[in-house]
């Protein structure tokens, strides 16, 4: 007994370190930008207009690129971490089985075709509804492919990755055919950015990473079971196969939102959920907060990053996270499946 109250208060401790980080990172995330701007006038202008200028930049910028970061990153870490609990693989995540890729495919379709159609509708509203549709139906994609092997996690991996393929090699052919205007917004979009976060968007996906957060508590000794194996899960009285589809419904969620607000964000979704079960270990009751502030934390380190490499510009948070999440990516693939897990 005195030895699971040790490891739960240790979980505990680390879940509290991770708000905490998040929580500094958040704050040097709104003092950093082009613009000087001390603690202090941020947290005043926050409650009442003090300076407009400063309120303006507030919060039009800097409150909605931080939550936004927040709020992607914690939705990307949850949506890794269940993905790759489905399916039984420590290199799954959005990214690498194509739900990102089918994002930014319709986000192409949106620049090339959609605003020729509906050329009345705001490119704000088209791209993020073309992109969110494609995520979803690309997850669809990938529980249909499983259906017909019995959602087997092997099945779904390698649907996953033959849809990514697609995606990417129509993306290509929808890059050639646009004009250069359009394969300049398409490729700005494809780079992942958060330039166009508002308080809106990030309530969105606040609420859709809320409910799905309670839905898979509900479900988290289920989910915990499958670490055990099929055979072992279904022996508990787990039906597998439902539990699967479920989840990856919520995955689907949860990768969708995020990715049609701000591109592509590649590796934040497999490397968060790894760093949180690292140090929190497999109970998910602990494991899906874990692994929300850790995707939290990487993402706003991130753009912290990203508005300090250059100064006076901003650099795509995509390629900073993947900058990161290569290196890691590869080393989980020298290291194998067996010392990883």
């Amino acid at each position: 007994m005195d030895v699971y109250r040790e490891i739960l208060y240790r979980r505990i401790k680390i879940i509290i370190i991770f708000l905490i980080l998040c929580l500094i990172l958040a704050l040097l995330n709104m003092i950093t930008g082009p613009m000087k701007i001390s603690l202090n006038e941020i947290l005043i202008n926050i409650v009442y207009t003090h300076n407009k200028t400063v309120h303006v930049v507030v919060w039009d910028c800097r409150l909605p690129w931080t939550l936004m970061a927040v709020m992607i990153g914690g939705a990307l870490g949850l949506a890794g971490l269940e993905m790759q609990t489905i399916l039984n693989n420590p290199l799954a995540s959005p990214y690498t089985l194509g739900v990102s890729a089918g994002a930014g495919f319709g986000a192409a379709v949106a620049y090339v075709l959609g605003l020729r159609v509906l050329p009345a509708v705001p490119v704000e509203f088209i791209v993020p509804a073309n992109a969110f549709f494609f995520a979803f139906l690309t997850c669809m994609l990938i529980m249909f492919i499983g259906r017909i092997r019995d959602f087997t996690s092997e099945t779904l991996v390698l649907g996953g990755i033959a849809i990514a393929f697609l995606f990417h090699s129509m993306l290509a052919l929808l890059e050639f055919f646009a004009s250069e205007e359009t394969l300049q917004a398409i490729v700005f979009w494809l780079f992942g950015s958060l330039t166009k976060a508002t308080l809106l968007k990030s309530q969105v996906v606040f609420t859709v990473l809320t409910v799905v957060s309670i839905l898979l508590l509900f479900r988290s000794w289920k989910i915990t079971a499958l670490r055990l194996g099929d055979e072992k899960a279904e022996s508990l009285g787990i039906n597998v196969k439902n539990l699967r589809i479920e989840i990856l419904f919520y995955v689907s969620l949860l990768t969708s939102v995020a990715v049609c607000f701000t591109g592509i964000i590649a590796f934040v979704g497999l490397v968060a959920p790894h760093i949180a079960r690292i140090l929190i270990g497999e109970d998910h009751r602990f494991l899906i907060f874990g692994s929300i502030l850790c995707g939290a934390t990487v993402l706003s380190a991130g753009a912290i990053v990203s508005k300090v490499i250059i100064p006076g510009a901003i650099f795509p948070i995509g390629i900073i996270t993947s900058m990161i999440g290569v290196p890691f990516f590869l080393f989980l693939v020298i290291r194998g499946r067996k010392q990883i897990w």
